[in-house]
Parts: C-alpha cells; sequence; structure tokens
C-alpha cells in the first residue's frame, strides 16, 4: 500500500533523514479475525530493510551496512465482509516500530551489535476480544518486549493516540501499548510471535522462543487480565529475565523420521465442540533425502491439546489426523512407548528411548523411568507415575509407522520439562 512508503517518509522528515524512494519490503505473519457479523479484520506485518542512516537497502554480506540499524516496521489493517471473496479493502496504518532512544541514536556498531535501536518491534500482531467486549492487539518480536495495544472496536485502530516513534515512554509506551512479556534487559531477545486466547477465567499467552530454523520452541504464561500481569507454571513473572514454563513443542525425532524443527509461532483455537488446536510451522532439519533447502521450508502443522488439572495447555506431539478418540483402555497401555523430554536446551532435536509399561506388576520395566509404578484412569485418560508425573494420553495417527496407522500418544508436564511418547508395539 502507498500509506506505508509516505508514512515511512514523513517519520524520516521529522528524523532530518533523506526520503527513500524505493524502499525494500518484506511481509510478515499476519493475523485474520472475525470482529462482527459480516466484518473481518486482516492485520499485517510490513518489514523495512533499508538502513536508517542512508537509506540503503540491506544486502547480502552488509555490502551496504552504514553503521544504522534498519528502518521500522509497520502493521496495516484491511477488512472484508466475505474472506473467501478474497476482496479485501486497506484501512491503512495501525502501529509501527518505536524507539525510546531519541531520533538520532540509530547507530549500530557493527552487525554483531544487538543493542537494538527499536524498543517494541511492529509485527507479529495476534488479536482478541476480551470477555469484557475489549479489543486488542498482542504484538512484538525480538528487540525488547511484547506489546499489549487496546484498540478502538469501531475501526480496529488505536484506541489512544500514538506519540512521536521515537522517544515513547511511560507505562503505555505513548500509546504504542503496555509491556507484558520480555526476557530481561537485553534489546534483542529471542522472543516473538505471540497468541493470546482465553479459556476459564484466564488469558493465556504463548510465545516463541529462540531462532525460527531449529531451535523454536512455544512457552505459554497466563494472567487473568489481558495486559498481565502473565506467569508461567511455576509462578515466574513473564516480566523477568529467567525462562518461561511449560515447554509445549520443542525440536523432537521419533524413531524412524526425520523429525521436526522450528515448531513454533503458533496459533490456538477451540473447534466450536470444545476442542482445542494448536497450529504453527514446522521444518524438517537440514539436508534430508539431500535438499540442501529442505530446512528452509515452512510447513503448517496442526495438534491437538489436551488441558491439565491445573488448567495448563498440553500439546500433543504427533500431529492431528482426525483419529476417532475411542476411549483408550489400560489393557492398551502395557508394552514399548517411545518417550523423549522437551528442555530448555532445545537447539538440537531431542530424541527418544524405550519405556516398557509392564501390564502384570503396574512397573515402567526399562528406560529412564525403570521401576517406578503407574496406573491408569480412565475417566480422566490419564497415566499416575510414581516419577511424579501424570501423562496424558489422546490417539492420534503414528506418522512415522510404514504403513501409517493410528496409535496412543502422551504428554506430560513437570520438572521443568515437557515428555512426550508414543506407544510403538
Amino acid at each position: 500500500p502507498t500509506w506505508i512508503k509516505e508514512k515511512l517518509n514523513a517519520y524520516r522528515a521529522e528524523m532530518g533523514l533523506e526520503p527513500i524512494d524505493s524502499p525494500s519490503y518484506g511481509y510478515w505473519a499476519p493475523v485474520a479475525r472475525k470482529v462482527a457479523t459480516g466484518k473481518y479484520r486482516m492485520y499485517y506485518s510490513i518489514v523495512i530493510t533499508n538502513y536508517i542512516k542512508t537509506g540503503k537497502p540491506e544486502i547480502e554480506n552488509n555490502g551496504n551496512f552504514d553503521g544504522s540499524w534498519t528502518e521500522r516496521a509497520f502493521i496495516g489493517l484491511m477488512e472484508t465482509s466475505d474472506p473467501a471473496s478474497n476482496i479485501w479493502e486497506d484501512k491503512g496504518f495501525v502501529v509501527c516500530s518505536a524507539s525510546d532512544k531519541g531520533k538520532t541514536d540509530y547507530g549500530r556498531v557493527s552487525t554483531g551489535d544487538w543493542n537494538g535501536y527499536f524498543k517494541i518491534n511492529a509485527i507479529d500482531p495476534t488479536y482478541i476480544i476480551t470477555e469484557d467486549g475489549e479489543h486488542w492487539m498482542i504484538y512484538g518480536s525480538w528487540h525488547s518486549s511484547i506489546a499489549a495495544l487496546q484498540l478502538n472496536p469501531e475501526d480496529g485502530k488505536p484506541l489512544h493516540a500514538l506519540g512521536n516513534p521515537w522517544d515513547i515512554t511511560g507505562e503505555n509506551n505513548s500509546g504504542y501499548g503496555k509491556i507484558i512479556a520480555t526476557r530481561g534487559n537485553s534489546r534483542w531477545q529471542a522472543s516473538e510471535g505471540p497468541e493470546v486466547i482465553y479459556r476459564n477465567g484466564y488469558y493465556y499467552l504463548f510465545l516463541a522462543y529462540g531462532t525460527l530454523a531449529v531451535e523454536y520452541n512455544t512457552r505459554v504464561c497466563r494472567s487473568t487480565n489481558i495486559d498481565g500481569p502473565y506467569v508461567d507454571m511455576d509462578g515466574n513473572s513473564a516480566m523477568g529475565s529467567g525462562e518461561l514454563y511449560p515447554i509445549l513443542t520443542a525440536p523432537y525425532k521419533f524413531n524412524n523420521s526425520y523429525g521436526w524443527v522450528g515448531i513454533s509461532h503458533c496459533g490456538v483455537f477451540e473447534d466450536g465442540e470444545g476442542n482445542w488446536f494448536y497450529t504453527s510451522q514446522g521444518r524438517f532439519p537440514e539436508n534430508v533425502g539431500g535438499n540442501e533447502y529442505s530446512n528452509a521450508m515452512m510447513m503448517g502443522h496442526v495438534r491437538s491439546i489436551r488441558w491439565d488439572a491445573n488448567g495448563w495447555p498440553l500439546v500433543m506431539p504427533e500431529r492431528y489426523g482426525a483419529v476417532p478418540q475411542v476411549p483408550i483402555t489400560e489393557e492398551e497401555i502395557a508394552g514399548n512407548w517411545e518417550h523423549l523430554s522437551l528442555t530448555s536446551s532445545t537447539g538440537t532435536q531431542r530424541t527418544s528411548e524405550t519405556l516398557t509399561f509392564d501390564a502384570g506388576t503396574h512397573k515402567i520395566t526399562s528406560g529412564s523411568w525403570k521401576d517406578a509404578s503407574w496406573t491408569f484412569d480412565a475417566v480422566s485418560q490419564t497415566i499416575t507415575t510414581s516419577a511424579g508425573v501424570v501423562l496424558y494420553l489422546q490417539r492420534e495417527v503414528d506418522w512415522e509407522a510404514s504403513p501409517r496407522t493410528h496409535t496412543i500418544v502422551y504428554a506430560a508436564q513437570g520438572n521443568k520439562k515437557t515428555y512426550w511418547g508414543k506407544k510403538v508395539q
């Protein structure tokens, strides 16, 4: 849209900079929501990869690097009455990346300098209408934080006026939104792709940690208020410098497969019948089948979610395959299971070990939980182990089997780990 170049160069003029005649654009991570009968809104992200100082485009091997950061990103809005028509009316500017460093402190010592100019990066929007009917956009990626911005329900634009995007201050950052999640004081932190949903009195904030090619992993925290404070399952603040738990997804590999990496930047939804689902990108590792670009290809994944007794989500390890959820019986538990643990060391794929559940002794006879006892609850469809972990069961597709078939999987949380398992025999 033409407004992006116009808005960009208007800001540059106020900063005493020359206009950019041909900005280099990138398009990122839209979100679409039904906001009223016959009205749908899509918020989209536009990144501009020209350097602030000279306006030169960022090119490979840093050939144009001029000692400054690249330009701000923008979030825009489109509306339609019928998404199937693919006819959208652009409604223009919503918000842009904003800094607390002033008009001139955009210098960057080198491309290895991570003291970012922008405090809030205007990409990765998500959108929610609260239980009170308020409209909010949660957005942000890397840089310093994730922000919650209240919107006007009538036009989908910020409810309060935006200040200058180079000297944001205060709890609401001059209208650019309240910070609800950050990973300490770093100006370049591996957190992005927020998603927020409401369930049973809580707003759940899902975040992508790490770089997207491999280590991408999903964390979640929750609050009784849309703008926080958010805490994780251990009561740790989302505004602290530590990790958030639980880990919902991370790189992994079951036997007889290449496994998956880069499983994050999620969408979470309920199907209207009480069933919850997790959607995200997923990638193959590098050089799968001799394809040097295998890790560059993003594929859409859908996984089912169960909720534990304390109201925390558990994402199932296998992708959703519409397997009928016939009640699982105790007789089906006995046998061998592939078992793996997802930890904060997410830079490599987690691989599995074998746990053997013995029906006669109700003991686990192999693997890291060897000699632990287990009991099955047919009502809750769970296995409780003396290892201090409750396994939540689900029927899913065994995508690694040849030929493919259905099986039983589990997910569990505890000890700052998430456990995934799959019945194999």
